[in-house]
């Protein structure tokens, strides 16, 4: 079940909210809880026991680990935990992968090929495991208390608003709200709002250019210069509010009932160098990675050259979570170089040319990177590169006034903040607090959205989703 279906939007959600406010308050974790496996059960069955036996496990070796005196035991049981979360993201994910290009390898030296039966991907297991992980790393660094109970965290771990989609979100910052909460009608409402308006980005924009990516990216030889470079940024987009609106959504439903996520994204395409563009998309992940990877492995202590290998195994090890997928492994490497390059003296260079023409190239850049992130396979991305590039014609697209709109409308809404009143818009529309005559000119705004978005998808059943390969 995802977030933008009818079946979640017009029957499990406000099954959900009725049963979750009826509760008495001491009991609101356990519907939520219960709401949450139900969520997860709805559409991955076969996996749901083995997730939450795994959380079982990591939570009494974790609880073990935080009561061990001898630092030996402590660090064993903390080595343990990290390897069995890891060891399950490895074999879900990453096994299909490696089978196959160990088929590949032995047919290139004509040996029999490995007999395997293909493993099917649980979803958000990345995210199950990078939350699995921070708890496990931060209760052994003493940054944080284990959960004193089994099923607080359970509900960290499988809490449905942000389990598929992330944002990924630290157990520390959760904790105390996990233990007592207060979800009050004016979060509620400015939760309402801000889940229809992620509804809505993922819905009437996301979805809108996704269909004219998807042409352009099948087109292969046949695709002509204009078509690859329309194709590319309507993924661009696409990919942007895609994944802010889920994060969107998720932040949305945690207010509704009293929690507050952290934010993914802060207007990443105004960037000016990749490094600053990294600190603006999905910043929970850059978070992660930069505490739990990049200064464990030394970050920029060790002198620029090792310096700059953390870089390249952090962004190798960011592209290849993102999918089981060599296009994946080489769009990390396109970041890694990149952020080298600012620290080799491009992101100054960038600087003095001024923020529009540093901003367009930092963009330029984005969009070749994200290439190679939608492309099936190495070939058919030098294939689209090639198309970019060529200047020739081929098959054309289908452009119709609906899509120009919503391009145009992507655009401005990717950029508002450059316009002039654009940042103070913004902020008025995620402000945490609405004056009374504000809040009823919102409550209309995202009352027309969301029954736009429930109509769009009942009329058409293309609702593609990007995370089942996260």
């Amino acid at each position: 079940m995802v977030f933008s279906s009818n079946i979640f939007l017009l029957f499990f959600l406000p099954i959900f909210l009725l049963a979750y406010f009826v509760t008495p308050q001491r009991f609101r974790n356990y519907t939520l809880l219960l709401a949450s496996l139900v969520f997860y059960a709805y559409g991955a069955p076969d996996f749901i026991l083995i997730l939450v036996a795994a959380c079982v496990v990591n939570y009494f070796l974790v609880k073990g680990m935080a009561r061990a005196q001898n630092s030996k035991t402590k660090k064993g049981i903390c080595a343990l935990s990290v390897v069995l979360a890891l060891s399950l993201l490895l074999y879900f994910k990453y096994a299909n992968f490696f089978v196959d290009n160990l088929n590949a390898l032995l047919g290139w030296m004509h040996h029999v090929p490995v007999d395997w039966r293909e493993v099917a991907l649980p979803i958000g297991i990345s995210f199950f495991t990078f939350q699995s992980l921070t708890y496990t790393i931060d209760v052994y660094r003493g940054t944080t208390q284990p959960s004193r109970r089994l099923t607080d965290y359970v509900l960290y771990i499988m809490m449905f608003p942000q389990l598929i989609a992330g944002p990924i979100v630290r157990y520390n910052s959760v904790a105390a709200q996990i233990i007592s909460r207060q979800s009050t009608m004016e979060g509620r409402m400015t939760g309402f709002y801000r889940f229809v308006i992620g509804l809505a980005k993922k819905v009437l924009i996301a979805n809108t250019l996704a269909q004219v990516a998807d042409q352009a990216f099948a087109l292969g030889d046949g695709l002509s210069t204009g078509a690859a470079w329309i194709g590319m940024l309507s993924y661009t987009f696409q990919i942007y509010f895609d994944f802010s609106g889920y994060s969107d959504m998720a932040i949305g439903l945690g207010r509704m009932m009293g929690f507050s996520f952290p934010e993914n994204f802060m207007n990443p395409y105004t960037s000016r160098s990749i490094t600053e563009f990294w600190r603006r998309w999905h910043m929970t992940l850059g978070t992660f990675m930069k505490e739990y990877l990049y200064i464990p492995l030394g970050g920029n202590r060790k002198g620029a050259a090792r310096t700059y290998l953390n870089l390249v195994i952090v962004f190798l090890c960011s592209g290849f979570w993102h999918g089981a997928a060599w296009t994946f492994v080489l769009w990390g490497a396109f970041h890694g170089l990149f952020q080298i390059f600012d620290r080799l003296g491009m992101a100054k260079i960038l600087g003095k040319m001024g923020k529009l023409p540093s901003m367009l190239l930092t963009f330029l850049v984005v969009n070749l990177g994200w290439v190679l992130f939608r492309a099936d396979g190495v070939q058919q991305a030098r294939t689209f590169y090639q198309a970019l590039f060529a200047f020739k014609s081929g098959a054309a697209l289908t452009l119709d006034a609906h899509f120009w709109t919503v391009f145009t409308l992507a655009i401005v809404f990717s950029f508002i903040t450059l316009l002039k009143g654009g940042q103070k818009l913004q902020d008025r529309v995620f402000a945490e607090t609405y004056t009374v005559r504000r809040s009823w000119v919102m409550f209309a705004v995202t009352t027309l959205l969301f029954i736009l978005s429930v109509g769009s998808l009942m009329v058409s059943d293309f609702n593609p989703f990007i995370y089942f390969r996260f």
